[in-house]
């Protein structure tokens, strides 16, 4: 994930919220002693050392196009001696064939040919190699579309064409299982909306500051506050306050499979 569409002072305010789809994800990889653990778009790597405890005996590297978030990943204190990190861009990788585990959390969405990629990844995989892949499935949600709708504005259209993602960005749960069964995988796929109550005043748009606004924000530079203030009243009016603060439901798209 390039360093634009990142911004790491909001993405960590709510870092347990953003980790959650990571945990249940990976609970459902069933791999006793992979020789190869890769995480593609690794971001600040917390969530990769995890994986390094898990399997201390296996290599683990954790991918990301970004220098920035790489160099934070790089300097975590304790990291466990099996981890590593590089630098790569995720639509330019292809399996090893000692990478019995694979995983992506969050990431793919970025990546404008997944859905081309992901054929030729699981047919690469070793036998007995999982593959585990988590993307948002809120592109259709009121957040993602007063976005676009804001974006298509007449003070904002022609510095934003082609900016933002649209809803195709992702598939569905029943388009990834096809993928799986189709190369041969045993695969489980599902859906699930997380109800975050969110605190503090404009909630939903410090959220969006995390990544879904950041190339946004790149493309305007000191008009990006205009911006914010424009789609801010827009989301406060889609997901008002509540006594206990703001709903927010976070839909996420799950895939894991095992190559026989």
């Amino acid at each position: 994930m390039p360093a634009t569409l990142w911004n790491p002072a909001s993405y960590d305010r709510y870092q347990v919220e953003r980790s959650r789809p990571f945990f249940d994800l990976v609970s459902r990889i069933d791999a006793d002693s992979p020789r190869r653990v890769v995480d593609l778009g690794c971001g600040p790597g917390q969530l990769t050392e995890t994986l390094a405890r898990r399997w201390p005996d296996a290599e683990v590297v954790g991918f990301d196009s970004s220098p920035e978030i790489l160099a934070r990943a790089r300097a975590r204190d304790d990291a466990p001696a099996n981890l590593s990190f590089d630098e790569l861009d995720i639509g330019a990788w292809m399996p090893g064939a000692s990478d019995d585990v694979v995983i992506t959390n969050a990431a793919l969405q970025w990546v404008p040919n997944h859905r081309e990629l992901l054929p030729r990844w699981l047919e690469a995989l070793p036998p007995g190699g999982w593959f585990a892949m988590q993307v948002p499935g809120n592109f259709g949600a009121a957040s993602h579309r007063l976005l676009r709708e804001t974006a298509a504005g007449p003070r904002w259209r022609d510095r934003l064409d082609g900016v933002l993602r649209h809803e195709d960005a992702v598939g569905e749960p029943d388009d990834y299982l096809a993928t799986f069964l189709d190369a041969g995988y045993r695969t489980t796929a599902w859906e699930t909306t997380y109800l975050q109550v969110l605190p503090g005043a404009d909630p939903v748009l410090d959220w969006m500051r995390g990544t879904a606004l950041r190339p946004v924000l790149s493309a305007l530079g000191d008009d990006g506050p205009d911006f914010e203030a424009e789609l801010g009243a827009r989301l406060r009016d889609a997901y008002p306050a509540g006594p206990h603060g703001t709903v927010f439901p976070f839909r996420r798209t799950f895939a894991v499979g095992v190559r026989d």
